[in-house]
């Protein structure tokens, strides 16, 4: 007893000496330069943290910010993001929804830097966290300046064996590609001025994820949208990927469904099985079922947008995506009773790679 007593006092010290460091003031921090204390270990815990190490090279991180007006007029994703490859630099991508069109924004490393205590990352004067972002960037004649709040968000839970939707592959340090959700869903407020023209915008919907590693998967499928036309209150994303495994490699993947105030996860470390799976042209249908229930999942691909993914961490891979996709998404119980049905025609969707090659052959 008095063993157990010493370990409880020996781990509520660690607790607290590791929030009192991190209850400092706030300070932004260079890649090179070392981060206080208990950051590293905090870190795996908060994968929406900056997750990067000071000497490691062949690596990247991005974050996924999504904004839609409530309209639905304004369509736009930004990533911010850094390269620690032969051309170290961090960046700013941009895909507008309506038109496909993007542009990518290159800085210095040196105008890269993260907070030692939250989630929240400067790339030059622009400024990118789980609350609020802002950027001025220059898009061909004109800028482009945005200022938006996040309210209301709705957070993927984190759990000590499962820190994330990686699950406990996030413990793996040998994976070629990490995965985290940072906001299922929230509001957006504020403003967006492209060059003389500047739209309010009120109750909006957000959606923010991240990706980080070596480099991304050679093929994978991607979709995610948090604007349904039936129910307000939804979110979904689903990833398939080819994943490198101790020399082989295997079809591992994520995704949840966030609907009537429920969340329902699937994912190839759940026990969760891809039971149809068919790809043509820019369509794609996936079917999961787990022990509780059955996900099916149809989606077409929009107008398509050029976006620079990495490769040992160096920004080099052209891959495509749409922001205006059209995604129909079904769940039903285990005895076949449909629980949910949506459709959203502004939804994210990406097929990469010889995507015929995750089919899973049983």
């Amino acid at each position: 007893m008095r063993n157990l007593w010493f370990l409880f006092i020996l781990t509520s010290t660690i607790f607290i000496s590791a929030n009192r460091l991190l209850a400092q003031d706030e300070k932004f921090i260079q890649i090179g330069d070392k981060p206080k204390s208990f950051y590293g270990w905090k870190k795996v815990w908060n994968p929406e943290w900056f997750q990067g190490s000071t000497k490691r090279r062949n690596y990247f991180e991005g974050w996924y910010f999504k904004v839609v007006s409530n309209s639905g007029s304004i369509r736009y994703a930004f990533i911010p993001g850094v390269s620690l490859g032969k051309d170290p630099h961090c960046f700013i991508q941009v895909i507008e929804g309506n038109t496909g069109e993007t542009s990518y924004h290159r800085f210095p490393i040196n105008e890269f830097s993260y907070s030692n205590k939250r989630f929240a990352a400067k790339v030059g004067e622009n400024f990118f966290s789980a609350d609020s972002f802002s950027v001025d960037l220059g898009l061909g004649d004109e800028r482009l300046l945005v200022k938006l709040k996040h309210t209301d968000q709705i957070t993927y839970p984190i759990k000590f064996f499962t820190p994330g939707i990686m699950g406990w592959y996030r413990f793996v340090p040998f994976m070629e590609c990490f995965h985290g959700v940072v906001s299922i869903d929230h509001s957006v407020s504020g403003q967006f001025n492209l060059g003389a023209d500047t739209i309010n915008i009120i109750d909006g919907k957000g959606y923010i994820e991240k990706d980080w590693g070596k480099s991304m998967p050679s093929a994978w499928i991607w979709s995610q949208s948090n604007y349904f036309s039936n129910s307000p209150n939804t979110s979904f994303m689903l990833s398939v990927a080819n994943v490198p495994w101790l020399g082989h490699s295997f079809t591992g993947f994520i995704g949840y469904l966030y609907a009537n105030d429920k969340l329902y996860r699937f994912s190839t470390y759940s026990g969760a099985k891809i039971k149809e799976f068919k790809t043509e042209g820019d369509s794609v249908k996936i079917t999961i079922k787990s022990k509780r229930f059955t996900v099916q999942f149809d989606g077409v691909k929009g107008k398509r947008g050029n976006l620079i993914a990495p490769v040992s961490g160096v920004m080099e891979r052209t891959i495509h995506e749409s922001i205006d996709a059209s995604i129909q998404v079904k769940l039903f119980d285990r005895k076949g009773a449909l629980l949910y049905q949506g459709i959203s025609n502004i939804a994210g969707l990406e097929l990469v790679g010889e995507t015929s090659k995750l089919k899973i052959r049983r």
